[in-house]
């Protein structure tokens, strides 16, 4: 075989190889994109259940901070009108209160983990299709020069 042809062969078959390397590349890139999304995604179920377990605690704390009130104030002899009725309600308020800014900031946090999977993903499907690019310009550069060399 002369050297002409065999550079020729050689400059095809380093571009198919290339092409099957970023091929292989985008597919990497497109898993490495899908995982990230997915690990975005767990994240958001796990912040929801933090959420959940602090609103909780707030409830039961709360619901102790009335049961102890309601006990100091029985126990000096006062009845649960006027100003002890009105900390009690003022304490039922205010957890009521604490318990939405916890829904709220969990509302967002969730929010924020699912756009962030979103892009993940967006972003990973750049990845693969600019390296398919690449692929394909590769097979055709390398096809290009393997036709010039043999004239």
């Amino acid at each position: 075989m002369d050297p002409i042809t065999m550079a020729a062969v050689g400059t095809a078959v380093g571009g198919t190889m290339s092409f099957k390397g970023k091929q292989a590349e985008a597919k990497q890139a497109q898993k490495i994109a899908e995982y990230n999304a997915q690990v975005a995604e767990q994240e958001k179920k796990v912040l929801a259940e933090v959420k959940r377990d602090e609103e909780a605690s707030l409830r039961k704390q709360s619901e102790r901070l009335v049961s102890t009130q309601r006990v100091m104030t029985a126990g000096s002899g006062v009845q649960m009108t006027g100003s002890p009725m009105n900390i009690a309600a003022e304490t039922f308020f205010a957890t009521q209160m604490d318990a939405l800014n916890i829904q709220q900031a969990s509302s967002r946090e969730q929010a924020m983990k699912t756009q962030e999977a979103a892009m993940t993903r967006l972003e990973g499907r750049a990845k693969a299709s600019g390296l398919k690019y690449q692929s394909y310009a590769s097979l055709i550069n390398s096809g290009s020069k393997a036709a010039t060399l043999m004239g």
